[in-house]
């Protein structure tokens, strides 16, 4: 169920970032949109987290995932570390991407990994 939980953040905040950034012409775009990259990096934010907080075996299972890229982004942000223009484009045009596609890649290969198991406390 842990799993399950850091998939849907994961996939929540991925998607809102697409659609924040999905009729953005480019990057200068992006960093001339202050309300905009606000929101882009409060959810980059979320997703860097909840991915630092993923179990050894998801980990494991997803490690063509640049696990380095993410945590010094996360590490930026949450120190509020500028400038972080480079870490920030990386991530809406690259990680984000990646991320998602190996997520999805991953929950169709091992769909039990994702599922909500109730059964467990009966």
């Amino acid at each position: 169920m842990y799993q399950r939980s850091l998939h849907d953040i994961v996939v929540d905040t991925g998607r809102a970032i697409q659609t924040l950034t999905r009729e953005m012409q480019g990057e200068d775009e992006l960093f001339a949109s202050t309300l905009t990259l606000r929101a882009v990096e409060a959810q980059l934010l979320i997703m860097a987290h909840t991915l630092g907080n993923v179990t050894p075996l998801l980990h494991r299972r997803l490690a063509p995932l640049d696990w380095n890229g993410w945590a010094a982004l996360h590490d930026k942000l949450r120190r509020g570390v500028q400038p972080r223009r480079e870490e920030i484009w990386y991530a809406v045009s690259a990680l984000v991407p990646q991320t998602l596609a190996l997520l999805e890649a991953l929950r169709k290969r091992e769909p039990g990994l994702f599922a909500w198991d109730f059964s467990a406390g009966a």
